[in-house]
């Protein structure tokens, strides 16, 4: 099928879910910049699945969108059906999830300054054993919040120890509920402090660590990522990496938008717009005052 046509004033979005707040900011951001300019959004969520992503794809091109804003699903790995797209000079835009293609444009946050900071607060804080629960080991972003945390750690001079390195691919607090209950369980080499790599996975240790009669944050430390709504309503309240998502989706939907409008030479210029993260601290990782 042939992609060059009259413009429709509609963009498709590709998300992994709706209800990941993180995603829902970038959703409202996007919104804001597309409606300003007299775009139309459909959204379609793949829940992590591949096989979505790709049915996802041929329903917003069978629609005739003019541009495409994408963060893929944990199960990509081949990005052919993207590829083949960008070799056509149809817009594409990748958010939060970097892809592994050649001249892309991507917008992402400082995922690997985020962990550092978040690794350093927890070690400044007195942390000297320090888990980090990982993410998915196909996506930039895990890679990055890994590597984080073992620059800070070998700044301080400790150990970077593979047994407190704990992959947390699936994301659910169960998940993580039942990873560190189990280490805390079987280890005689007691952590006293967890680097989460997102916020719910965080909520599943806090609550693994309060099952076992252990304190936080006098006993564990523990700081998430994303900031979610109910970070800051839990007990204790979860110390945090704030990623901006509405400021992703609207740098990512005005880079679209001039590539369709303006400047499709902007498609041979690949780049990668890093935002900032903000280190939140609350009582869940403030061992000293």
């Amino acid at each position: 099928m042939s992609l060059r046509k009259s413009k429709s004033f509609t963009i498709g979005v590709i998300i992994p879910e709706v209800v990941h707040f993180f995603f829902s900011t970038v959703i409202s951001g996007i919104e804001e910049i597309a409606y300003r300019n007299g775009y139309n959004v459909i959204l379609c969520q793949t829940n992590e699945k591949l096989a979505r992503e790709k049915s996802s794809l041929e329903t917003m091109l069978s629609n005739q969108i003019d541009g495409l804003l994408v963060s893929y699903s944990k199960e990509t790995t081949d990005f052919s059906h993207f590829t083949r797209l960008i070799e056509q000079e149809f817009p594409i835009v990748f958010f939060d999830r970097t892809p592994y293609i050649d001249n892309t444009l991507n917008v992402t946050v400082n995922d690997f300054n985020g962990a550092y900071k978040a690794t350093k607060h927890l070690i400044k804080q007195g942390y000297g054993k320090i888990i980090h629960l990982a993410g998915p080991s196909n996506l930039a972003i895990s890679k990055k919040r890994k590597e984080g945390y073992m620059t800070a750690l070998k700044e301080a001079g400790l150990p970077i120890l593979e047994e407190l390195i704990i992959s947390c691919p699936s994301g659910h607090e169960q998940e993580s509920y039942t990873l560190v209950r189990n280490f805390f369980i079987n280890n005689s080499n007691k952590a006293d402090a967890i680097f989460a790599h997102h916020d719910i996975v965080a909520a599943g240790a806090m609550m693994a660590v309060k099952s076992l009669g252990m304190k936080i944050p006098e006993d564990v430390g523990i700081v998430g990522f994303s900031n979610w709504q109910f970070s800051a309503m839990i007990d204790p309240p979860l110390s945090t990496v704030m990623q901006p998502g509405f400021q992703i989706g609207e740098r990512a939907t005005e880079i679209l938008l001039d590539i369709i409008d303006k400047k499709p030479e902007r498609l041979h210029e690949p780049s990668n717009i890093e935002l900032d993260t903000e280190l939140i601290i609350r009582k869940s990782s403030l061992k000293k005052e």
